[in-house]
C-alpha cells in the first residue's frame, strides 16, 4: 500500500469509526461437484430469490465504498452456454454486482445476457485456452477500466469487499498474482482455479506483451490452473501470501461447510503447502474472499448470511488482518 494510499483510507476508517497429477479421482470428484442443476430450478431461483431490502438496513458503508473507487476490480467469469441459466446468471445476479466492471466469458457471443464468444471449443480440455485468449482479450479491451484483473469460475461466489481490503496490502504496480496456492508441479506454485486468482494491472501487463510465445505460456491443453501458473513463472510475475496475520485462509477451494468440517478429498492435502489443509473456524480468515464449488442454491444462501442477516445490538467493527509482510517498506497497515 502507497503511503498516500495508506492515509486515505485510515482517513475513512477514521471518520466512520497437474497436470499428471489431476487423477481419475479428481475428475471424478470435479465431476460430481459440477453436476448440472435443472434449467428450471435456475429460472425458478432467478425469478423469485430477490435482495431489495437495502433500504432497511442501517449499515455505514463509507469504507467500502472508498475502497470501491481506490481498487478497481475487472471480474471475469469463465462460463459456457449450457449454464448461463443454471449457474451464471445466479453469479450475474449475486456477488458480480460488486465488481467495478464484469465479464462472462464462453465459447459463444451472447448479446442478451451478455456474454463474449471465444474462438475455442466448450470442454475442459480447452479451459487452458479459454483463460489465455479471456486474459488476452481483457489486456486489448479494458486494461485501463481496472487495478486488477479476476479470474473466477461459475461456482465460485467472492466477496468483494474482502478482497479490496487485501489489496491495500499490495501494489498493482507490482507483477503479482495471488490467490489460493498449491505447491506442485509449479517451482514457485500456482493458484487454484475455481477458488479464483487475482492478477495485477503491472502482472496483466506482462502477460499482454509476451504471453502470446507458446515458449512461454502454453495456448492449450492441461490443467488449466496450472498452466496459467507456469505462465505466470515464466513471465516472472511471483505469488503471494495470501493469508492474514494469524495465517488464516482467505481463498477457498470448497463451499465454506467442507472448510470447517475438514473433509477434504485426499489430493487436497498433497496440493496444499505446508500443511495448509487445516480446518474449523480458526482456520478460515474473517475476511475470507473466496469459496469455490457454490451450487446456485447456496450462492443466494451466501448472499443472505453476508449481506442481510444480522445480530441485533452488535455493530461490528473493522480489524488488522493483513500480513506485516505483504505491506511494502514505508507503508502501514489500516489502523482501526
Amino acid at each position: 500500500m502507497e503511503h498516500s494510499d495508506f492515509h486515505f483510507v485510515s482517513s475513512i476508517v477514521n471518520s466512520v469509526h497437474s497436470q499428471d497429477v489431476h487423477s481419475r479421482e479428481m475428475q471424478n470428484l470435479s465431476k460430481d461437484f459440477h453436476e448440472e442443476f435443472p434449467k428450471s430450478f435456475g429460472q425458478y431461483l432467478s425469478a423469485n430469490i430477490k435482495f431489495e431490502d437495502l433500504r432497511f438496513h442501517k449499515d455505514n458503508d463509507a469504507i467500502s465504498k472508498a475502497l470501491y473507487q481506490k481498487e478497481k476490480v475487472l471480474c471475469w467469469i469463465m462460463t459456457s452456454p449450457k449454464n448461463l441459466d443454471v449457474k451464471a446468471r445466479v453469479v450475474r445476479d449475486t456477488w458480480t454486482r460488486r465488481c467495478n466492471k464484469v465479464l462472462f466469458m464462453s465459447s459463444v457471443t451472447d448479446p442478451k445476457f451478455p456474454t463474449i464468444g471465444l474462438n475455442v471449443s466448450e470442454g475442459r480440455q480447452h479451459l487452458t485456452a479459454k483463460t489465455m485468449q479471456a486474459f488476452r482479450y481483457i489486456y486489448e479491451n479494458h486494461f485501463d477500466d481496472a487495478d486488477w484483473f479476476m479470474k473466477a469460475d461459475d461456482d465460485t461466489y467472492v466477496i468483494l469487499e474482502n478482497l479490496r481490503y487485501f489489496m491495500t496490502s499490495q501494489n498493482k504496480s507490482e507483477t503479482v498474482f495471488f490467490g489460493h496456492h498449491f505447491k506442485p508441479l509449479v517451482k514457485q506454485g500456482y493458484y487454484s482455479g475455481g477458488a479464483g486468482y487475482v492478477l495485477s494491472k503491472e502482472a496483466l501487463r506482462r502477460y499482454g506483451e509476451k504471453g502470446h510465445d507458446p515458449k512461454l505460456c502454453r495456448p492449450d491443453g492441461g490443467p488449466e490452473d496450472v498452466a496459467f501458473g507456469r505462465c505466470m513463472e515464466n513471465l516472472g510475475v511471483r505469488t503471494v501470501n495470501t493469508a492474514d496475520a494469524l495465517g488464516r485462509s482467505r481463498f477457498h477451494c470448497f463451499w465454506p461447510e467442507i472448510h470447517l468440517e475438514g473433509n477434504y478429498p485426499w489430493w487436497f492435502y498433497w496440493y496444499d503447502p505446508k500443511g495448509a489443509a487445516k480446518k474449523g473456524v480458526d482456520s478460515i480468515s474473517d475476511y475470507a474472499i473466496s469459496f469455490h464449488y457454490v451450487k446456485p442454491q447456496k450462492m443466494y444462501d451466501l448472499e443472505f448470511y453476508i449481506y442481510h442477516l444480522r445480530p441485533y445490538g452488535i455493530v461490528s467493527g473493522t480489524q488488522e488482518l493483513n500480513r506485516i509482510e505483504n505491506v511494502k517498506p514505508g507503508t502501514q497497515e489500516i489502523n482501526t
